[in-house]
């Protein structure tokens, strides 16, 4: 590594850090020996050993009694689960201000100091944890949970602006820009709240447009795409700006990037394009029953990137949204949801055509998934070796039943009508001759001589 392109560490910049730490931990004991203090944190304890008590009889019921609540809405039994979790905290708090307040009124300000610090540290800390229990990340949530956990301790104790202070001296100059940990903490947290506001906003936006019927199911995708990158695109460069970071330097290397990008991921870029058409358009939108090449199901769902195609037997495709603008795609409900299906079978030359003609078309009603409203239809198609050909065609609005199912019903349907009715269907016979004897022999040699 080249020495001129490293970036020199003074150790003095840590002096400022431990002079603070040295001072406030002198501070700190010197609070911890005095009488009364050791009297507070004795209530304290004592107030936490009665929570911890309370909480030890009183869950388990308060557990059975949630467990009878099913029919409760999602946000109201989530709100109850919290209260469970954290009922230790929550009868804490209460206890610790009652004792902070009859304190206060027994005796002087002075010696319910450690009280009230506790207090205001316990209630900023159950405050925080069920805010953050809205953030459905994870890894964000505990990100944001202790983040704010830190600062609130830092500003009840009396310690935000030493603390900025130090972390402001630790970091490094840039150009014009200096870096410090302040900063760092502070984008991180900031992005992160920012973040998880946007993903819970989002999350109810996209509830909201997905339950109005008004709006076709494409729409509705497109809608929550749309809101989805505006969202997280301003709490990102809202995020960046709140901390300091210079965003015209950042425009121009964001467009280098983009250039970049879009030469090595075409592939990417063209699927991400073609979804967005494919909402556009409504050609395609969840629901619909497609065949592509020898694919055969119904869209489960529509993604940036591909679709989500289901079929009969359980298994699913996605298939890249590339796929389906540059390639014959076979939507079976596109303008509506009729499909008509054509069965061939063949009837003997001894039987009326006029009568196979009805009772094929009798047969065909009676099963379930046909439609009566579009009646089926029998005709014949021409005269065979050995029989007379029929097709016999039908409409059905549910495809996402199935084909092969009803076809097979409606064969099953026209066996039974035609065993009742005495209707024969022919089928290829052939003749076997043997040749076992020495008669048998002499005529095939004498065949072959010929």
């Amino acid at each position: 590594m080249d020495p001129d392109n490293t970036i020199p560490l003074d150790p003095t910049v840590l002096q400022p850090v431990l002079d603070f730490l040295l001072a406030e931990g002198a501070s700190l004991w010197g609070e911890l020996t005095r009488r009364w203090t050791r009297y507070q944190l004795v209530i304290a304890l004592g107030v936490f050993l009665l929570a911890w008590a309370i909480t030890a009889v009183v869950r388990p019921r308060y557990t059975e009694w949630l467990r009878t609540r099913e029919n409760w809405p999602k946000l109201r039994l989530r709100i109850g689960l919290i209260i469970q979790r954290r009922m230790r905290m929550i009868l804490f708090v209460i206890m610790i201000w009652c004792a902070y307040l009859i304190m206060s009124e027994l005796t002087w300000g002075s010696r319910t100091v450690l009280l009230k610090v506790l207090a205001n540290l316990s209630t900023a800390w159950l405050f925080i944890a069920f805010a953050t229990r809205l953030v459905m990340n994870p890894a964000m949530g505990v990100l944001v949970r202790y983040g704010a956990w830190t600062w609130a301790t830092l500003s009840i104790l009396g310690w935000k602006d030493e603390a900025q202070t130090a972390l402001e001296s630790i970091g490094f100059s840039l150009g014009e820009m200096r870096l410090s940990l302040w900063l760092l903490i502070k984008a991180i947290v900031v992005m992160a709240a920012l973040l998880a506001l946007a993903r819970l906003v989002t999350g109810a936006s996209a509830a909201s447009i997905q339950r109005n019927k008004d709006i076709s199911p494409s729409m509705q995708v497109l809608m929550v795409k749309m809101l989805q990158v505006a969202l997280f695109g301003s709490a990102f460069f809202i995020g960046l700006k709140s901390v300091g970071v210079d965003l015209t330097g950042l425009a121009v290397l964001s467009g280098a990037i983009g250039v970049g990008l879009g030469f090595g991921l075409q592939k990417v870029v063209s699927n991400l394009v073609s979804g967005i058409i494919i909402l556009l358009d409504k050609s395609i939108k969840p629901g619909d029953v497609i065949s592509l090449g020898g694919t055969f199901g119904w869209i489960e769902s529509l993604g940036a990137r591909y679709v989500s195609v289901v079929t009969r037997d359980g298994k699913e495709y996605l298939i890249p949204n590339e796929d389906l603008i540059t390639g014959q795609v076979v939507n079976w409900s596109h303008s509506n949801d009729f499909v008509r299906l054509d069965i061939n079978f063949g009837t003997s030359y001894q039987n009326d055509p006029h009568k196979v003609r009805q009772i094929a078309i009798e047969a065909a009603k009676s099963v379930d998934r046909v439609l009566t409203s579009k009646p089926p239809v029998c005709h014949i198609v021409g005269f065979g070796d050995s029989s007379v050909d029929f097709v016999l065609r039908f409409w059905i609005t549910d495809p996402t039943g199935g084909l092969t199912n009803i076809r097979g019903n409606v064969f099953l349907a026209l066996w039974d009508a035609f065993q009742a009715n005495d209707i024969s269907i022919p089928f290829p016979q052939r003749e076997v001759r043997m040749l076992g004897t020495s008669q048998d022999s002499d005529h095939a040699a004498n065949t072959a001589e010929r």
